[in-house]
């Protein structure tokens, strides 16, 4: 669903249809977000003139609404775009695929939201590029999530970030 990163980040559900972006959160940890969402907090707060406003404005800074993380169930289908020429050819894949959501394991405090390619091939989503984008395919496919396959050791992804 989201990482244990991202639980001190208000979230949401995703919605089927919904266009996505991998956006990198204050806790540091990549994520799907709105693209909306990412727009309204670069926009710069109104200029208001005047040197009192600009003092105020120092000490009491505007309040910010964080970008809430968008959470997708395992097993939903998604169009991942933009796929760097170089993961694309570490993972046999093209610059667009339809992957599927997956996690990778059941351990505490680990990053463990992935996305599966059709030939079997995963990648976390910390491993994406940020600003990637996403779109939500169907979540209807969405399962439930077998804990006891999670539980089993798994050997570490050949594929690294370099």
């Amino acid at each position: 669903m989201c990482d244990y990163s991202l639980m001190a980040v208000p979230n949401r559900l995703a919605q089927e249809g919904e266009e996505l972006v991998a956006h990198r959160f204050p806790t540091g940890s990549l994520g799907l977000a709105s693209p909306a969402d990412v727009k309204r907090t670069m926009a710069p707060p109104p200029a208001r003139t005047g040197i009192w406003c600009a003092i105020r404005e120092f000490f009491s800074p505007p309040k910010m609404e964080p970008v809430p993380a968008v959470c997708i169930p395992p097993g939903a289908r998604l169009r991942l775009q933009d796929i760097p020429v170089r993961l694309q050819q570490d993972l046999g894949v093209g610059p667009a695929e339809e992957v599927t959501f997956t996690q990778i394991s059941a351990v505490v405090n680990s990053y463990r939201d992935a996305v599966r390619f059709p030939n079997g091939r995963e990648v976390r989503l910390q491993d994406l590029r940020e600003g990637q984008r996403v779109r939500v395919l169907d979540l209807s496919a969405a399962e439930e999530l077998d804990l006891e396959s999670l539980r089993e050791e798994r050997p570490e992804f050949t594929f690294r970030v370099r």
